[in-house]
């Protein structure tokens, strides 16, 4: 019997071939020239400048835990965020397991959202990053247990022509070899795709099979402040945190609440999270 992961994967793929039914690629192509050159937020480099690093996510409900938010309005929760303190977005926009929309980036954009958005699906398709970079889009999320490497490097490519960065997901030790393809972003997911568990562990214990010089995303679990500054300690740029705030009747405030905490005291450093 296939995993989750598997048959979301699956159920992309079809999806994405009724995408194309109703919108031709190469229309799709037409649309995104315009849009090439357009300026961008660099996420990577603001995540290396953050005092923070919160990648605040908009995420309506997943296939683990159901609906999460089923009322929460992209026009207004983004915004928030930003104005709460998040460096960038996460905004997922899956429609069958998640409840989302690419249209959710673009109500994101018209409320007036200047930092960058990350376009969080499952990509098995150069189709999708033309659809992302339509909608308004600063960077892609890219599954390695999704992708072969190969697959993976035609997208990095893709992604960087149309002017959009690159965050790279692994779970694994021999997911961390994707990390050779120099991705904009390295992230570790603490949330095993086929299981739903969540381990924060990953991210202390793959850290060193990261490139030194990468920008590095912690993902997936981080409901401790202690946490995100231990993990900010050894050398994460970047904190992507959606449930938490999502699960609160005012996520902006919530996230706002969690910044602030990460500027009392901390525990000591131990080299994994605080329990």
């Amino acid at each position: 019997m296939a995993n989750i992961l598997e048959r979301i994967v699956a159920f992309k793929k079809k999806e994405v071939e009724n995408f194309k039914k109703e919108l031709k690629q190469d229309v799709l192509v037409q649309r995104t020239d315009i849009l090439k050159m357009s300026q961008i937020a660099p996420m990577s480099q603001i995540l290396k400048k953050s005092t923070t690093g919160i990648i605040a996510e908009f995420i309506r409900k997943s296939p683990s835990t159901g609906w999460i938010n089923n009322d929460a309005n992209p026009s207004i929760i983004p915004i928030s965020y930003e104005r709460n303190g998040a460096s960038a977005l996460s905004i997922v926009t899956d429609s069958y397991y998640f409840g989302g929309s690419n249209v959710h980036i673009r109500n994101a954009k018209l409320s007036k959202v200047s930092i960058p958005i990350l376009y969080k699906d499952f990509i098995v398709d150069e189709y999708q990053i033309y659809q992302a970079k339509l909608y308004g889009a600063s960077a892609i999320l890219l599954i390695a247990s999704c992708l072969t490497k190969e697959e993976c490097q035609t997208f990095i490519d893709k992604a960087h022509e149309l002017q959009m960065e690159v965050l790279l997901e692994m779970n694994t030790e021999a997911e961390t070899e994707y990390a050779e393809l120099r991705p904009d972003m390295c992230g570790i997911n603490n949330r095993d795709p086929e299981s739903s568990e969540i381990d924060v562990n990953k991210s202390f214990e793959l850290f060193a099979r990261l490139p030194v010089d990468s920008v590095k995303v912690s993902e997936g679990g981080l409901y401790d402040p202690n946490t995100v500054k231990q993990l900010k300690a050894i050398g994460y740029n970047g904190f992507l945190i959606g449930e938490q705030f999502m699960r609160q009747p005012d996520p902006g405030l919530a996230l706002n609440v969690f910044i602030s905490q990460l500027w009392t005291p901390t525990a000591p450093l131990t080299g994994s999270p605080t329990p």
